[in-house]
């Protein structure tokens, strides 16, 4: 597998030009790319049962390809990542001034849900997220 490298000039601070970054360096920050799935175990990483749930209900994507918003195949109103519902928490996600198409808005209020009722909100997909998750009575 062939690597190309970039040239890149160090930006301009208020200080004057970064020195201490080689172009190396500079080459592996700017080739570095996160993932939707890395940043849903990443921001549930202390609850894995919630990553599991994001891979059953959404495969990891906040957007389709085209930049649109997922939204459900059964229920349209399922939103985003964690396809939180509009109809049932739209309310309530806009007085935590949370936007559901924002993905770190919308895990926000999957914890938020998480929180205060568990695993129930995604009690119709378990049988995807639960074969991988043991869960001491939490459903």
């Amino acid at each position: 597998m062939a690597t190309s490298v970039t040239t890149i000039t160090p930006p301009e601070t208020a200080y004057g030009t970064i020195a201490d970054t080689s172009v190396a360096e500079v080459a592996v920050a700017t080739v570095e790319v996160t993932t939707q799935e890395d940043i849903v175990r990443s921001y549930f990483r202390d609850i894995p049962v919630m990553a599991e749930i994001a891979r059953c209900e959404s495969t990891f994507r906040q957007t389709l390809p085209n930049g649109e918003v997922l939204r459900g195949k059964v229920d349209s109103d399922d939103t985003g990542i964690m396809q939180i519902n509009r109809r049932y928490h739209g309310v309530k996600a806009a007085q935590l001034e949370l936007d559901l198409n924002d993905i770190y808005h919308n895990m926000a209020y999957a914890r938020y849900l998480y929180e205060t009722q568990g695993t129930q909100p995604w009690s119709a997909s378990a049988p995807c997220w639960n074969k991988n998750i043991t869960i001491a009575a939490n459903i």
